[in-house]
């Protein structure tokens, strides 16, 4: 089921939609409306090679100790 990017004509809100079938009508969850127009957007592509950091780790030499730290990418 795919999920589409969705500005909507009377409101002016962007959404994103879950699309359950190709004929399915989509509708404004805001307002309601049926008059909105479906966006382009960028797809997601798998990365080649080394992988990205989950939590931002920032590479910081020592962690804080938190249970919420993530081995030396405490923010504080």
């Amino acid at each position: 089921m795919p999920l589409y990017e969705y500005e909507c004509d009377r409101c002016h809100e962007t959404k994103e939609i879950l699309v359950r079938t190709p004929d399915e009508k989509a509708t404004c969850p805001d307002c309601g409306s049926d008059k909105i127009e479906r966006l382009l957007s960028v797809p997601a592509a798998p990365s080649m090679g080394r992988s990205l950091p989950v939590s931002g780790g920032g590479g910081m030499p020592e962690s804080c100790g938190q249970p919420r730290c993530c081995g030396g990418g405490c923010q504080i």
